[in-house]
């Protein structure tokens, strides 16, 4: 389907910058199991230097895995007792639009919302 695309943008909220070097996976979501579709880094702004789906752009289910347990532990956050690992964020596309899912994150929580 022409005319889509979906970006990503993830901001480290305990060191106030873009995070940059977090892996993220794209999965499409199949009922109960998922097709990985892609593995990337967030550049120096926190982004992903594509967009993660724009040739391939289809309606459905999908879950971008922010692996921020690792993205943390390399900048060598010490936490004594760690909570976030991979957070998963599952979304529907359903509309040829752009759809921006950005993450703001720190080792102890996270918030998401359909950015533009």
């Amino acid at each position: 389907m022409a005319g889509g695309r979906l970006t990503t943008h993830v901001l480290d909220t305990m060191h106030g910058k873009p995070a940059r070097g977090m892996r993220l996976e794209l999965h499409f979501v199949h009922g109960d199991h998922t097709h990985h579709l892609l593995d990337s880094y967030t550049n120096g702004d926190g982004r992903v230097d594509q967009p993660l789906l724009e040739e391939e752009f289809q309606h459905g289910e999908y879950e971008i895995r922010f692996h921020v347990g690792q993205y943390f532990e390399r900048l060598g956050v010490e936490i004594e007792t760690p909570f976030l690992d991979v957070v998963p964020i599952r979304f529907i596309i359903a509309e040829d639009r752009h759809y921006h899912v950005p993450l703001l994150v720190s080792p102890f929580a996270y918030s998401t919302y359909r950015g533009s």
